[in-house]
């Protein structure tokens, strides 16, 4: 069962936007350095090294910005524009960590941005495909209970 169209109304981006930008980082930049660390995350980090990236969630007002070392991701703020920025909405989000809908198609359906760097942009996208979410799993369950 595939999920639902959401977008979150619009007054979740306004107070999304006000909220301090450091929990939601520390929490993507640790989640993704314990996926590096388990092998859940096939990433060769040579290829992020001294890259930034910004990752916003538009319907929930949430904008992400780390770095990448040679070996892992850093919870470091930036100025200026990022190396690479991914935009979508939350639900678009999940559907790509639940493999219902693939980078390239909410890319060709303006469901997915991508800004900055075509190779670096190419790099994340191929690594964004290969990647079976822990928790993926568990969300499916949760949907087709209706939870979802």
């Amino acid at each position: 069962m595939p999920l639902p169209d959401i977008t979150l109304p619009q007054w979740c981006a306004q107070i999304g936007r006000r909220l301090p930008a450091l929990p939601p980082r520390f929490a993507l930049v640790k989640t993704l350095n314990l996926m590096l660390k388990r092998g859940l995350l096939p990433a060769d980090m040579s290829l992020f090294d001294s890259r930034t990236f910004e990752i916003d969630v538009l319907d929930a007002g949430i904008t992400v910005r780390f770095t990448a070392d040679g070996e892992r991701f850093l919870d470091r703020r930036f100025e200026g524009t990022p190396d690479l920025r991914l935009a979508a909405n939350g639900v678009d989000f999940l559907r790509m960590m639940l493999r219902e809908e693939d980078p390239d198609t909410l890319f060709f359906n303006r469901k997915l941005q991508i800004e900055g760097d075509t190779e670096l942009g190419l790099i994340t996208k191929n690594l964004l495909d290969s990647v079976e979410w822990p928790f993926a799993e568990q969300l499916v369950k949760w949907q087709e209970k209706g939870i979802l």
